[in-house]
């Protein structure tokens, strides 16, 4: 069998922040572990030497308090360095000559989506864009027309099997146990459906505010930023079907079939809201309508999942950091027993970060003649700091070929047509206090069905149990 595995990685963006807070780290990480064993070329329009990047490096990994030096020194004996302006001919016959005898080469870009096409045009016309692979960093266009354009300037030079769509958070290693443990247990397949399932809520709330990254955050908002990505895909692993090989693309067929499925959101489907001290931010425009929080109800139009609401809620400046979701179980058909019941007696909660919890909420009687009871909660945790990291997994994933961890084209444009009615919507902005759970506006997405659940702080990993959300006044 011939080796498909990459032989040179080529960094267009390196001079960058996220060279700098990911993938320097990640290169590290691989190079201790002993994966990383070819060269890496670094392209970006600053007139560095190789001198100024090796010193780059060293000093990302300081920051993050990796460095052994032996390690670096094996890292930076592979790293090249070529500045050059992206439009210029001349930028792409250098890298050519750099690339030697590389026969399957990797191109990260790191840079913004307006220079795709002049690099893989430059890569084409250079020669050296035959059996070569390209990473591509989320977000992936602004919406869908956009995206679909991206999606026309990559194939004009490289097949879909070449492209790997970064979205990090597919490479953490809770979001794969999520999937894991959906189909490895037959325990949840009978129950895994509109029978018996009332709701589902995913929270993904984070306890920093946009300090440093208002300019970004303005182009961006939370919609932009991590619904139409992380959140939508982590729903496809929630509601999709069991794959029917174990085959990369088996894997990505369902997420596209049931993102295919889910309704574009309506304005009447999201409460969009805005932390009270974003508009002081720099870079934020005063008057900003750019939200740093949004709670949606999504629908999914297939068999399995008729008439069972997807929440989705994310913000900025919140409680907590912590991404959950609650799967909340129909209650029994009968009150068998003559007492109150609680808002949710059963339920699946994941805990995907900061560490992986699973549990399982039920009713146990309470000791005594009585037949009455109480909220129990069964709790696996688990946190390895030996994990692989979200960026050394991608990489690993694309020098490899393994598409499995990265998002296709038509998911791309699934994610984006689900959006796209609310992007350009005028729907208020409802102020927020920080380190509140969003505006009480946010409430009616979910009304009549418990409310949502609010995280627990993470050292709160006893059987707790989700209590509802506290009204806000």
């Amino acid at each position: 069998m011939a080796d498909t595995h990459s032989d040179s990685l080529v960094f267009f963006g390196i001079t960058g922040d996220l060279a700098y807070k990911q993938i320097f780290p990640a290169l590290y990480a691989m190079t201790k572990r002993g994966q990383l064993d070819m060269p890496v070329i670094g392209m970006a329009g600053r007139p560095w030497t190789i001198e100024q990047l090796r010193s780059h490096v060293h000093d990302s990994l300081a920051e993050h308090g990796v460095v052994d030096e032996a390690t670096f020194d094996k890292l930076a004996s592979r790293l090249q360095y070529i500045s050059g302006d992206y439009h210029d001919p001349a930028t792409y016959q250098k890298l050519h000559s750099a690339l030697g005898n590389s026969k399957r080469p990797l191109y990260y870009l790191a840079i913004p989506p307006s220079m795709f096409g002049a690099v893989v045009e430059g890569l084409q016309q250079a020669g050296s864009a035959e059996n070569a692979r390209v990473i591509v960093e989320k977000p992936f266009g602004r919406d869908l027309a956009s995206a679909q354009s991206l999606n026309q300037i990559l194939h004009s030079v490289f097949p879909e099997s070449s492209i790997f769509r970064i979205d990090h958070y597919l490479g953490k290693e809770p979001v794969q146990n999520v999937l894991y443990f959906r189909f490895a247990n037959s325990f949840l397949e009978p129950i895994w459906n509109h029978n018996s399932i009332k709701s589902v809520q995913i929270t993904m709330a984070e306890t920093f505010d946009v300090s440093g990254r208002g300019k970004f955050y303005e182009e961006t908002g939370a919609i932009r930023d991590v619904v139409q990505n992380h959140l939508l895909q982590l729903l496809a692993v929630l509601a999709m079907d069991p794959p029917s090989r174990t085959n990369p693309d088996a894997v990505r067929d369902e997420k596209g079939r049931i993102l295919r499925c889910v309704r574009p959101i309506q304005p009447s489907d999201i409460v969009r809201g805005q932390y009270r001290g974003y508009r002081q931010e720099n870079g934020v425009a005063p008057d900003s309508q750019v939200e740093t929080f949004a709670a949606l109800k999504l629908s999914i139009d297939n068999w399995r999942w008729a008439n069972v609401p997807f929440y989705i809620r994310t913000g900025k400046d919140l409680p907590v950091t912590a991404t959950e979701i609650l799967v909340e179980l129909k209650r029994p058909p009968e009150a068998v027993f003559d007492e109150v019941e609680p808002e949710r007696s059963n339920y699946y909660c994941f805990r995907i970060s900061p560490v992986v919890k699973i549990s399982l909420g039920a009713r146990a009687k309470i000791a005594g003649e009585a037949m009455h009871g109480e909220e129990v909660e069964l709790v696996a945790v688990h946190q390895s700091p030996d994990e692989m990291a979200p960026y050394d997994r991608l990489l690993t994933g694309a020098m490899e070929g393994d598409e499995e961890i990265f998002v296709r084209e038509d998911s791309i444009e699934a994610q984006w047509r689900i959006v796209d009615p609310i992007l350009n919507k005028a729907t208020p902005v409802f102020e927020y206090d920080p380190k509140s759970w969003g505006p009480a506006e946010a409430d009616k997405i979910i009304a009549g069905n418990g409310g949502w659940h609010n995280p627990a702080p993470s050292k709160q990993t006893g059987a707790s149990g989700p209590q509802p959300a506290k009204e806000q006044s």
